[in-house]
């Protein structure tokens, strides 16, 4: 079964940076569009930030200027790059994608199931 698997998290100081990567778990022939959401206790998932098949990126209020979305198509990954981090960044990170397994096949969605992310001060 394919699926995302994220990782980079980890336990980090406020003002600190961490790069998560999102990748399938099985050889794949293309990336597309890549979202990365993150679920904090008590909240509901809300999506952070975008990158589309066409490379254009989009991204929540909170994280604006803070975190870069990207995705290299040879490595056929995404990654989420979070410079100054907050404690309010706490948050169990996920990535959803559109893949493509194969060349001719037809494009599905898959998800991850999360690296968490802990920010102290």
């Amino acid at each position: 079964q394919v699926q995302l698997v994220e990782s980079g998290g980890g336990l980090v100081q406020a003002g600190e940076s961490l790069r998560l990567s999102c990748a399938a778990t099985v050889s794949i022939f293309s990336i597309n569009a890549v979202n990365w959401y993150r679920q904090a206790p008590g909240k509901q998932r809300e999506l952070v930030a975008g990158i589309t098949g066409g490379g254009n990126t989009n991204y929540a209020d909170s994280v604006k200027g803070r975190f870069t979305v990207s995705r290299d198509n040879v490595k056929k990954m995404a990654f989420l790059q979070m410079s100054s981090l907050k404690p309010e960044d706490t948050a169990v990170y996920s990535c959803d994608a559109i893949l493509w397994l194969g060349p001719v096949d037809t494009p599905g969605q898959y998800w991850g199931q999360g690296t968490q992310v802990t920010v102290t001060t």
